[in-house]
């Protein structure tokens, strides 16, 4: 574990760029401003209508190559207590995710004030925000607190799996553990790109989206130094074969994002290109910045709706307050909320991740 590379520049610029695109695809498409973006740029807005939510697939499989490197930088399991990995992830993800909620709650009872708008959430109940703590708002069809908070409990659910699939095959034998949880993995795979990912009636689950994240990890385990290109060219048959079979621009998204992953870490240049300091800071906060812009978003609408005029000037520096308040807010949200949260997470992990014994 100690060779892996700390930092990954190329990782964090996918990971900046999702973010960021996800920002602007709900600029897009909700309240007043949307119609202002729509007025200024047309054709830009109608991009980041109809593609900037496809930017999901690049955490998808950088989600997915991560956790690989973290769960089973071989293929074999590199963790010893499955429960603990699981709770610790989840109190990782929920701990800044409640407190964004809280902060969503607020923020749309202060816009609720001035913009009368489909784009704000009702009020909301106990058993509501219920639902969002347990990850669970998507499969008792809750409504949401936030634009895009479904991602949460699907990050959740896809690495549980994951997790779940690793540790079995380590339980089936230590002997082929790396490859009985490939197969495994590439198994599962197959059924998402095939079958559970061409019907919208699973995308409350991990199996819809499962087979964009196994791209991402089996893209880890392909890469390795050593291993043949032969892995990776199966890799990529199977991503064509699946959009041959159902042509879907999400999948073809996540299969250029592996395919990106792949050859940067064959090549050598995962760990220092573009290494550039705006890119990892965007990074770093691309979580932070993913839980509070939304709530941001209905203030500066609110605020836009009430004082704003016609004049597209306004519009302008509305949208562009907008954007930057939101990176602002992630930036505080994660140094008062993220960090804090995370407190612990590395004596939690270091214990959850801990090598099988020589006997076991």
């Amino acid at each position: 574990m100690n060779t892996l590379p700390r930092r990954m520049p190329l990782v964090d610029a996918l990971k900046a760029l999702a973010s960021q695109l996800i920002v602007l695809h709900h600029f897009s498409a909700y309240g007043p401003l949307a119609d202002a973006l729509d007025d200024l740029v047309p054709a830009l807005a109608a991009w980041l209508f109809d593609y900037g939510r496809m930017a999901v697939q690049i955490f998808l499989v950088v989600g997915g190559f991560l956790a690989a490197r973290s769960l089973a930088p071989q293929g074999q399991a590199a963790f010893a207590r499955p429960l603990a990995l699981l709770w610790q992830r989840y109190r990782r993800l929920v701990l800044p995710f409640a407190a964004a909620m809280l902060l969503a709650v607020l923020c749309a009872t202060l816009a609720r004030a001035w913009l009368d708008d489909e784009a704000v959430p009702e009020r909301a109940s106990l058993a509501q925000f219920l639902a969002h703590a347990l990850l669970l708002q998507g499969l008792t069809h809750a409504e949401a607190l936030s634009a895009g908070v479904w991602y949460v409990a699907i990050d959740f659910q896809l690495f549980a799996l994951l997790t779940l699939l690793l540790w079995a095959a380590r339980q089936a034998g230590r002997q082929h553990a790396a490859r009985l949880g490939v197969v495994l993995v590439g198994g599962l795979a197959l059924a998402s790109l095939f079958h559970f990912n061409r019907d919208a009636a699973w995308d409350d689950w991990a199996l819809y989206f499962f087979g964009s994240y196994a791209l991402g990890a089996t893209t880890w385990w392909a890469a390795q130094p050593g291993q043949r290109t032969r892995w990776m060219l199966l890799i990529w048959a199977v991503g064509l074969a699946a959009l041959a079979a159902d042509f879907r621009p999400r999948i073809a998204l996540a299969l250029a994002v592996a395919v990106l992953l792949g050859v940067a870490r064959r090549a050598g240049a995962l760990e220092r290109w573009p290494d550039l300091r705006p890119v990892a800071f965007l990074a770093r906060i691309s979580y932070a910045v993913f839980l509070v812009h939304f709530p941001v978003y209905l203030l500066v609408s609110a605020a836009f709706e009430h004082f704003g005029s016609e004049s597209s000037g306004v519009a302008a520096l509305a949208l562009a307050i907008g954007w930057c308040a939101s990176i602002a807010a992630g930036l505080a949200f994660h140094r008062g909320v993220e960090l804090r949260a995370a407190g612990g997470a590395a004596q939690a992990r270091a214990k959850a991740l801990r090598s099988w014994p020589a006997s076991a």
